[in-house]
């Protein structure tokens, strides 16, 4: 009787762990620690919501760990004074779940008013999903900021 029981317990779990998909445990969508790669990111309104910045960010290796190459492009659109289009590069460092970015301005590739001085875009972000993470722009002005993993297909 003992036997019988181990045998159809010993099954049914055998059944089991082959049912199982194979990603288990190594799911991208749960696994907050992949951030390498495209993402797209949009700002709240800022200078009393006649600002907005949205733009594109790729992160690639680095050869130490918890850090990571990076270039980004913003567009920031002022009712006031128009749009600017900045590529920069950047190093982003990990501790833990936050994410600290600090860039320097590689070209201007649509300048607003000329003669007005465009800071870096440093943001300071956390990671809440593997394709979501929140925080603040933190340049010239601060304003709230999301970005969100880019899933563009190949063209």
């Amino acid at each position: 009787m003992f036997r019988t029981r181990f045998r159809l317990v010993a099954t049914a779990l055998f059944a089991l762990l082959a049912c199982a998909p194979v990603s288990a445990g190594n799911n991208k969508d749960t696994d907050k620690s992949d951030v390498l790669g495209a993402w797209t990111f949009q700002t709240r309104p800022y200078r009393s919501g006649t600002c907005l910045m949205t733009g594109t960010m790729n992160l690639s290796p680095h050869p130490e760990a918890g850090q990571y190459n990076c270039e980004l492009t913003a567009v920031e659109v002022c009712s006031t004074w128009g749009r600017s289009i900045v590529r920069q590069s950047c190093q982003a460092r990990r501790f833990g779940d936050q994410v600290s970015i600090r860039s320097q301005i590689e070209e201007m590739l649509e300048a607003k008013v000329e003669g007005l001085i465009y800071m870096p875009d440093n943001f300071t972000l956390t990671i809440e999903s593997a394709d979501r993470m929140f925080g603040a722009l933190v340049s010239a002005v601060t304003a709230p900021a999301e970005f969100r993993r880019a899933n563009d297909g190949i063209s």
